[in-house]
């Protein structure tokens, strides 16, 4: 059975870590120095935060398949709806080692969809080994003619229209 998956940048570890275990009833299955994991059997979610980019809030989406076979369906999927994806076999991110397939929906929200095969010492490099900063965990840019236009929205906490 699959697991929906969501990643989250925030800017205080500890004090979102201590916000979400009162939300999920749970403490964290995974706590590190700059990132923590709740693997939830209800809602079946895999919340990760971190604190490793500058940009807050939803950092990803995901689909984390429980095995091989289902992460190929997932794959089969992408690829017959002739959408961009871009795979990576036994990378180690998120203090994990795992294969996984990317895509980007066309507002821009990175979609990883992966089966994680075993745990990592390291949170994992950036796949743009020139950004220092950058988390792992993010497909690597597309092309121009494949990247989605930038949309603004109304609808942000502060627009006040909502």
């Amino acid at each position: 059975m699959k697991r929906f998956h969501v990643h989250v940048s925030v800017a205080d570890l500890s004090a979102s870590i201590r916000y979400y275990s009162a939300l999920f009833a749970a403490e964290p299955t995974v706590v590190r120095d700059d990132y923590a994991k709740w693997a939830l059997d209800d809602p079946r979610v895999n919340f990760a935060i971190s604190n490793r980019t500058e940009k807050l809030g939803v950092d990803h989406l995901g689909i984390q398949a429980e095995t091989d076979a289902e992460l190929a369906a997932i794959q089969a999927r992408l690829a017959s709806a002739d959408l961009p994806m871009q795979s990576q076999s036994e990378t180690n991110c998120c203090y994990a080692t795992s294969n996984k397939h990317w895509s980007v929906d066309p507002t821009g929200i990175a979609w990883e969809s992966f089966h994680t095969l075993g745990n990592a010492p390291t949170y994992g490099e950036s796949r743009d080994r020139s950004a220092e900063t950058a988390a792992c965990c993010v497909p690597a840019p597309l092309n121009a003619a494949q990247k989605p236009a930038a949309k603004t929205t109304c609808c942000a906490p502060q627009s006040g229209c909502c």
